[in-house]
């Protein structure tokens, strides 16, 4: 037998023996917790929830100078240095900020741990009093980090508030939680002296940049207030040091504001027990995460799935690199021309994401394939779906020698997108299109570990193994959490149901939060401690459980809408579904009781739309008249009945008409929040005209 041979068929026996070891892997338990009848899981290595899994740390403010000593001489915090800023006018007379961005410069755990101890002496000598709350409202940065770490030592509560929040739900956070201190970047201290006058509490502002002390608007504009630099107060706190007040356990962390998509933002008090319960978790689940690993950081820190990343990464070891949304790749709309975006720089091994960033990196690379054409889109495609045979189990894949060709080949250069070295990307906040998490594991080489919690939980739910190839589900119950179904007999979902059980998803477990800052009546609602002592959360979410333990999200309560004629939507099924076609940014299922069909709100992919007119000569002044017109409309329509059939949609769920839009929804725009779920309320008053034309024509 010749060496080709055996190099293909080595792989096929041992694939398939792999194979077989998972069709019977159990992932996930029954497991009796009395209280309210349902059906519960755990993670299968674990009898009891994980509280963590550093021996004596109880505090996040222990386990970061845990690590701090452990790593000392490693690096921790890496920022790219700014170069130049340049403006540049695309042909219809936009102007564009471009940034010129050099190497990172990286700042070692000691040094980190350093600047954290100074910045923590710092608050006490601006006159910040035990018991007052900080705030931290800033885009995702080390000084974000640096200020967490300081307020911890402090016993501080850090109130996280999203940078792209409007003037009331800042206005509401502020005062809710009456803060005297704010720690923001120049950016964000130009809206809060927009709203100086309906801030109550506040004392001091902390700004992170120094171009403020030249804005002399803002340096003598407001006297209820007292403005110092971030490097001033460090200053402050290494001329003056105060020994650390350490918080105990069960003392709340950090006060993290909900997004606000249905309406005001709402306060979760999370304890250090809380957030290092699904630290500790998630270190199980990771394989082989150690000091060797670089981390790319660049979701808002204000939400769960960031701030709990940062500090597991933190606690192990690895580096963090920062970046930001808009100068992650090359390509990205804030990079200068032929320079490099954050991932190309950093290289990072691990990544968390959000399903739109995911959805925007496929997109992207399949819309740069389509232009390029000929024998490299021909190669593409044939690589792809031989992959795809050999993710989904067929002999006749790609495997061995030439799976490794088409990496060479072909996914090398896509890989290069995010730096060529990611191993491990963690998804969260919203579901993962399964056409996405395929695409991503076959050009990024690299699983993907979809997780399922919500700020109420620190992010801790489900997370799915990172041999576990099938799409569509969450995983089995990460190592602090136990899930459990109760039946919603008005939606149609029980416990009993067959094949498999059915319900409202509650998790329970120490990462399951305190519960609503002075809403106690909304807690009450769905927070509950069972006879032993657990704490549960009713996430509103409806889920079933598959045989080996791994849940798979269905519906969600709030989402269902029921028909005129009596069949139900859930809305956030149908969009994730319909999202996936090549011309759709962004889309919003709308129903009501008083219609037997939907309609949809789609925005537009400005890219793909013009290169379709272009290619079929269809003549526009701008994106927004070719949005309008009936061929461009028709033709956008079209890729969604496509992707209907793909996903099996009921002919019902299938939007009957749409009006397609040109302008994007983004955080600032007020319609989708900063984890870029829709503000669906919000949407629906924006575009009510619209809606009800959709209905009435």
């Amino acid at each position: 037998m010749g060496p080709y041979y055996v190099a293909v068929l080595i792989p096929l026996v041992f694939t398939l023996l792999i194979r077989n070891t998972k069709k019977g892997k159990r992932r996930g338990l029954p497991v009796d917790v009395g209280e309210e009848p349902g059906y519960v899981i755990r993670n299968h290595r674990f009898t009891s929830p994980v509280e963590t899994a550093w021996e004596g740390v109880t505090t996040l403010a222990e386990l970061f100078e845990y690590s701090c000593n452990k790593h000392s001489n490693k690096k921790l915090l890496g920022t790219r240095k700014l170069i130049s800023r340049e403006m540049e006018t695309s042909r219809d007379g936009k102007s564009f900020e471009k940034l010129h961005l050099g190497d990172y410069e990286w700042l070692s755990y000691g040094q980190v741990f350093e600047s954290v101890c100074n910045f923590a002496s710092g608050l006490v000598q601006l006159g910040h009093q035990r018991g007052e709350r900080a705030a931290i409202f800033a885009d995702t940065r080390e000084e974000w980090f640096i200020a967490l770490q300081g307020c911890f030592r402090r016993n501080v509560t850090v109130v996280t508030i999203y940078a792209s929040l409007g003037e009331e739900a800042l206005c509401h956070s502020f005062n809710e939680t009456e803060v005297t201190t704010v720690i923001c970047g120049y950016k964000e201290l130009k809206k809060l002296a927009n709203i100086s006058g309906q801030l109550d509490t506040v004392k001091r502002i902390i700004c992170m940049d120094e171009e403020f002390q030249s804005d002399t608007s803002l340096v003598s504009g407001s006297n209820s207030w007292t403005l110092t630099s971030f490097s001033d107060v460090e200053r402050l706190g290494r001329e003056n040091p105060v020994d650390p007040d350490l918080p105990l356990a069960a003392d709340v962390a950090v006060i993290m504001y909900t997004s606000g998509s249905t309406g005001l933002p709402k306060g979760v008090m999370m304890t250090h027990r809380n957030v290092l319960a699904t630290g500790s978790a998630v270190m199980t689940i990771v394989p082989r995460l150690g000091s060797q690993d670089v981390y790319l950081a660049y979701l808002p820190l204000a939400h769960i799935l960031e701030l709990a990343a940062e500090n597991l990464i933190a606690a192990i070891g690895c580096s963090i690199g920062y970046g930001s949304p808009l100068t992650l790749t090359d390509t990205s709309n804030k990079i200068k021309r032929g320079t490099k975006g954050d991932a190309s720089m950093l290289r990072p091994t691990l990544m968390a994401a959000v399903p739109a960033i995911l959805d925007r990196v496929r997109d992207g690379v399949r819309k740069k394939v389509d232009a390029t054409g000929g024998l490299a889109k021909t190669l593409f495609d044939l690589a792809y779906s031989r992959r795809l045979s050999a993710i989904n189990g067929s002999w006749f894949g790609a495997w061995g020698l030439e799976r490794l060709l088409w990496n060479f080949l072909v996914f090398r250069k896509v890989r290069a997108i995010l730096g060529g070295r990611i191993r491990f990307i963690l998804s969260g906040g919203a579901p993962l299109a399964g056409d996405t998490q395929r695409f991503i594991n076959i050009c990024l080489g690299a699983p993907i570990g979809q997780g399922y919690g919500l700020t109420e939980t620190c992010a801790g739910g489900t997370f799915s193994e990172y041999d576990d190839t099938s799409v569509g589900r969450v995983g089995p119950p990460l190592p602090c959490s136990f899930i459990k179904l109760v039946d919603w007999p008005e939606g149609g979902y029980l416990t009993s149901d067959s094949p498999m059980p059915r319900g409202e998803i509650v998790i329970g477990g120490p990462n399951v939060t305190v519960g609503y800052f002075k809403n106690e009546e909304k807690t009450k609602e769905v927070y509950k401690v069972d006879e032993r002592g657990m704490r549960w959360f009713y996430t509103g979410d409806v889920g079933q459980f598959h045989a080996d333990g791994c849940l798979e999200i269905i519906d969600r309560k709030k989402d269902i809408v029921k028909l005129q004629h009596g069949e139900y939507v859930s809305l956030g099924k149908v969009e994730v579904a319909l999202i996936i076609s090549p011309y759709v940014d962004s889309i919003m299922l709308h129903a009501d009781s008083f219609h037997s069909y939907c309609v949809a709100l789609v925005v537009a992919s400005q890219t793909a739309v013009e290169a379709w007119a272009s290619n079929n000569g269809i003549e526009y002044s701008d994106f927004s008249d070719l949005c309008q017109k009936e061929e461009t409309v028709k033709e956008v329509y079209a890729s969604l009945l496509k992707a209907a059939k793909g996903a099996r949609l009921e002919k019902f769920e299938i939007p009957a008409k749409i009006k397609l839009l040109s302008e994007a929804w983004t955080p600032e725009s007020g319609l989708v929040t900063a984890a870029l779920k829709i503000k669906r309320e919000v949407v629906r008053k924006t575009f009510s005209d619209e809606l009800v034309k959709l209905y009435s024509s």
